[in-house]
């Protein structure tokens, strides 16, 4: 199953510290994910002055309860970085 996770940060004065500090950790296991075959593509969510404040992932899990442990786990949930966050199950039309 395909996924499309659209996460935004908190919006707080330490939002980006936080984002900051579990980055690379939230890197590595991205990379992880793609080497896998789970991960198709993501990326930052920008604001107009291009901070980052959130981020978007397209992933392929075989259930959606397999994308809620990872979820849970990730290095930006675990440290308070995304506030919101949206699951929604997609059918992507391409694909590189």
């Amino acid at each position: 199953m395909q996924f499309l996770i659209t996460a935004y940060d908190g919006t707080d004065a330490d939002a980006l510290n936080r984002r900051l500090a579990a980055r690379e950790l939230h890197l590595v296991g991205a990379a992880a994910l793609k080497k896998a075959g789970n991960l198709i593509a993501g990326g930052a969510i920008l604001n107009d002055a291009d901070q980052m404040i959130g981020s978007s992932m397209f992933v392929e899990f075989a259930s959606r309860a397999e994308l809620d442990a990872w979820l849970k786990q990730d290095p930006y949930v675990t440290g308070d970085v995304w506030r919101d966050i949206t699951v929604q199950t997609i059918r992507l039309a391409f694909r590189s």
